[in-house]
């Protein structure tokens, strides 16, 4: 006879895949399945992914797991609550009246509105942003009144310049605007609004972490910010209520796990966050996906960033807790200038060659790879900036090159923790890491010499999806965890860790440190002026 378990689910929807994964009480994995959705590029700069494909690869993720739970002798009824953690800021647009997806996503990585970030950069320094009526802030004043409102800086890799472009440019989608029949919301939102019963229940919501990544959303009050609606010409319903990160959103109703709640909505990289347990001020974990996510936890109070990091929402564990705030810097280039490496150079065969093709040279022989194939993050955001690869003589071979690309993101990641340090006045004397890049031991060891810090890698680093299990499961009290307490949850992922330390000497570290400030200068304002040429040419 099957037997009844304690169990937690995580369905956990990243930038090129999906999986669900069953956890016990102490975070051990009892079943999993994951698969990879289609992506689509029809243009230089742009992606997009399909909502519908998405939904589906989610819901048979789900019945997959579920099918390998029973085999190894698990009621389905075991699972008693799962949460959602997903890809942030790619925008997802629907009807309200049929529920259907009007157009395909806009992903976090697309550059397509670099020329409309220019647009509005423009109007905040003519005409500025009205913060009351007849009240203008202009010029620079403009600019960090509306960071100091959303804690965000003007970026393509914000929502709602993407969802303003859908709506320049998609028929479909600018008539449900103008008929007050579009939904906006990032990946949570779709989810949410297909699991518990789609255009039937009509549940339109936006989890906190999620929404602070808009450009639309206000941090110091917690809710959207009619101003900035105004500003970008949309409308506020089009966006959906705001909700904590742990509470019961609804039931499941399709699948095997009709009936179970969800209880956790999380963006991927606060997901992290929760799922290394860096939950107390000053601690800090960074995320190595396709790209990298760094993010220290500033406690209950917010801190504005003055060198180049976002202020953001970590988690508000509970509909009337305090949320908890944390200091972000992200890297658009990690895993997948690995995949660069392989898909499109041909240098390796799988991602995980690039640390046996990089150990064959003890150094990069003098090259420095700047990845910003979709323009630089934090701290220096520059859309205009691109690739760039520097330092080559006859002597380089590919060893150096994959070698390069590793310092690549270990150089961005020192970059972001030394604003971290200068906004909080607190050193980050070792960071937690997770994602398919901390993998590779010389990776890890790479990025401990360029920071002259610890690197602590655990042995169960499927961190993101434990960090919305641990949210549901603080929902409904399961297992005894609380979010609050932290000390509920002293007995999860407890199985060990890998701490590598720098083994670099401080004067080589800060030679090379110089090199790669002296590129990231060479890769600044390319991209200006480019695209127009390139477009030429395919003409």
């Amino acid at each position: 006879m099957p037997e009844q378990g304690e169990f937690v689910g995580s369905l956990d929807c990243g930038t090129t895949s999906v999986r669900f994964i069953i956890f016990d009480k102490y975070a051990q994995i009892v079943a999993q399945h994951q698969l990879e959705f289609p992506q689509y590029y029809p243009n230089p700069g742009w992606h997009e992914q399909n909502p519908l494909e998405i939904q589906a690869h989610a819901e048979a993720c789900i019945e997959e797991t579920v099918k390998t739970l029973i085999v190894k002798g698990y009621t389905k009824d075991s699972v008693k609550v799962i949460g959602i953690t997903n890809q942030r800021e790619s925008a997802f647009v629907w009807s309200r009246k049929t529920g259907k997806p009007l157009c395909n996503a806009i992903v976090w990585d697309d550059s397509r509105t670099r020329n409309l970030v220019a647009h509005y950069e423009d109007i905040l320094t003519t005409k500025g942003l009205e913060i009351a009526p007849g009240v203008w802030k202009k010029g620079q004043e403009g600019i960090d009144t509306l960071r100091e409102i959303s804690g965000l800086p003007l970026s393509t890799y914000f929502s709602a310049t993407k969802v303003r472009w859908m709506i320049d440019n998609y028929p479909e989608v600018a008539k449900a605007h103008e008929n007050d029949d579009l939904c906006f919301g990032t990946l949570e939102s779709w989810l949410v609004y297909n699991l518990v019963g789609g255009v039937k229940q009509g549940l339109h919501v936006s989890e906190i972490s999620n929404a602070t990544r808009t450009l639309l959303f206000n941090t110091t009050t917690l809710n959207w910010d009619p101003r900035l609606f105004k500003f970008f010409g949309l409308r506020q319903s089009i966006a959906g209520d705001v909700v904590s990160t742990s509470q019961i959103y609804g039931h499941i109703a399709v699948g095997s796990l009709t009936g179970v709640p969800i209880g956790g909505l999380v963006g991927d990289q606060q997901a992290a966050l929760i799922g290394n347990k860096c939950l107390s001020k000053g601690e800090a974990k960074c995320t190595y996906g396709t790209g990298a996510f760094l993010l220290f936890c500033t406690g209950n109070e917010i801190v504005k960033s003055d060198h180049g990091l976002l202020s953001t929402v970590a988690f508000q564990p509970g509909p009337n807790a305090k949320p908890v705030f944390a200091l972000e810097g992200s890297i658009s280039s990690a895993g997948s200038a690995i995949n660069w490496l392989k898909d499109s150079m041909h240098m390796i065969s799988s991602s995980a060659e690039v640390n046996d093709l990089a150990a064959q040279e003890s150094t990069s022989g003098g090259v420095y790879f700047i990845t910003a194939f979709s323009g630089l993050l934090a701290p220096y955001w520059d859309s205009s900036a691109t690739g760039l690869m520097i330092g080559i003589t006859q002597y380089t071979n590919p060893s150096h090159i994959a070698r390069a690309t590793l310092e690549a993101t270990a150089f961005q990641t020192r970059a972001i923790i030394q604003s971290m340090v200068l906004d909080s006045g607190k050193d980050v004397e070792s960071l937690k890491v997770d994602g398919g890049m901390t993998n590779g031991d010389l990776a890890m060891s790479i990025l401990a010499d360029i920071n002259g810090s610890d690197v602590i890698r655990p042995e169960m680093r499927e961190s993101t999806a434990l960090g919305s299990a641990l949210l549901a499961g603080s929902a409904i009290g399961l297992f005894g965890w609380d979010l609050t307490k932290p000390e509920t949850l002293a007995e999860v992922n407890t199985k060990g860790t890998r701490t590598f330390k720098p083994e670099m000497s401080a004067s080589i570290r800060e030679k090379k440190w110089a090199n790669w400030q002296r590129a990231i200068e060479r890769c600044r304002g390319w991209g200006i002026g480019v695209d127009d040429e390139e477009e030429d040419l395919l003409v």
